[in-house]
């Protein structure tokens, strides 16, 4: 890793904006003061430089294996129980139409005060989008307090957030009132199927969850989210002689690229389609009897997530009529839309209070991208899934964290905890 006197810009790396707070903390109780000290002064820039240090993409699993070693370290200082939770098996196509079996790595999960009162969710991940071989795998600093690494801010150190925060929560008088679940998972990058279960079983009964993705440079929290789902869609069709006899072969190739055709023509303002792959095909001389159609779509709605599951039921019988072939859907809608209801919005409005007690402009805009708050909100519990640090161009190698907002959101966290077990509700 490259230490800290490194702090030059690297080169044509696009400057990160970084917002600067500085304002008094106002309508805080000495309690509340005496827990933000202690979130603030937890060791979270040394966290997030060790951790980001190893290589935990999603399907590293030596890497996985080692992080949530690390993690579980970390957060058996916290009371309860640490487990590592195996992942659940999850099903992928190849380019030949197999449907083969991936193992993803094991899930943390500590259980504390499970009898409480108020009880919460909080939820983070430890797998990262850049592969064992990716060049990216070394941390700089780009300017004072800017740190440029793998999975800093998305989102090692959201998970040192966390930790700070429930340290901090964990010495404060209204400790006992609340009891709250952590999971990290180690596939939300690849969209949480070995972790799905689980979260669904972890969300039931609580109060309100906080998920930690980073929050955009100028602390701008995501508020509603589309839904999303992948989809391959297999087509047999059958092979012949290109030049002798054409007729008698059903092109699979043809078909799927028709099909992404009619899929594509879906789009609209409540439904977002993307036909983004077809595997298939061979030597020029053969009518290729085999396709694989890969497609996203993100739906606004749960009712344009249901037109969309049947348009596309009425496009894949149209092809296999029209083309004589037959079709198979591998794959489904993973992440359920995640609209903003008002126990939602109560909880936002709630972080946004606490962040002007510290001093710190909190506000959300609907975002096109996904995560685990989507799976959060389809349980029925309100969720902000961006409490993490400030930080910007994840999934890039310009991916960046703004070291100040470690402390800062932890103390947002640490306070929101704080006014929930007061209340006994959002």
């Amino acid at each position: 890793m490259q230490h800290s006197e490194d702090k030059s810009a690297a080169p044509g790396v696009q400057k990160p904006i970084v917002a600067r707070y500085s304002h008094p903390m106002v309508s805080l109780t000495a309690t509340e003061n005496a827990t933000l000290e202690r979130a603030a002064d937890a060791p979270m820039l040394v966290q997030v430089e060790k951790w980001a240090a190893i290589n935990s993409g999603t399907g590293n699993l030596a890497g996985l294996k080692t992080v949530a070693g690390e993690l579980a370290d970390a957060f058996a200082a916290l009371p309860g129980e640490v487990r590592l939770v195996a992942a659940d098996p999850v099903e992928s196509v190849d380019s030949a139409g197999t449907v083969k079996t991936i193992q993803r790595g094991d899930h943390l999960h500590l259980r504390v005060r499970p009898e409480a009162p108020v009880q919460l969710l909080l939820t983070g991940h430890m797998d990262t989008v850049f592969a064992v071989d990716h060049p990216f795998q070394t941390l700089k600093w780009l300017e004072d307090g800017v740190l440029n690494g793998p999975g800093t801010a998305d989102m090692k150190a959201g998970i040192s957030v966390i930790l700070a925060a429930l340290t901090a929560l964990e010495a404060s008088p209204l400790a006992s009132r609340v009891g709250y679940d952590v999971m990290i998972n180690s596939d939300e990058e690849t969209g949480s199927q070995a972790s799905a279960r689980l979260i669904a079983e972890l969300a039931k009964g609580k109060t309100a969850a906080l998920t930690y993705e980073p929050a955009l440079p100028d602390g701008t929290l995501a508020g509603a989210r589309p839904g999303s789902g992948n989809f391959s869609v297999i087509v047999h069709g059958r092979a012949a002689h290109a030049g002798r006899n054409p007729q008698d072969g059903r092109n699979a190739l043809l078909a799927a690229a028709d099909l992404a055709l009619r899929l594509g023509a879906l789009k609209s303002d409540t439904l977002k389609v993307n036909p983004a792959k077809i595997d298939g095909g061979g030597p020029n001389n053969i009518v290729p009897d085999s396709a694989i159609l890969r497609v996203n779509m993100r739906p606004s709605t749960p009712d344009a997530m249901a037109a969309a599951e049947a348009a596309m039921r009425d496009a894949i019988a149209a092809i296999s009529r029209e083309h004589d072939v037959h079709c198979h859907v591998h794959g489904g809608f993973n992440r359920p839309p995640k609209p903003l209801d008002a126990a939602a919005t109560r909880l936002f409005e709630l972080v946004r209070d606490c962040g002007a007690a510290l001093g710190l402009p909190i506000g959300w805009n609907a975002t096109g991208g996904v995560c685990d708050g989507n799976n959060i909100a389809a349980c029925g519990v309100p969720v902000v899934d961006t409490m993490g640090p400030r930080g910007g161009a994840i999934h890039s190698s310009d991916e960046f964290l703004i070291v100040d907002s470690l402390a800062e959101r932890a103390q947002l966290s640490a306070l929101t905890m704080t006014r929930i077990a007061e209340r006994g509700t959002v």
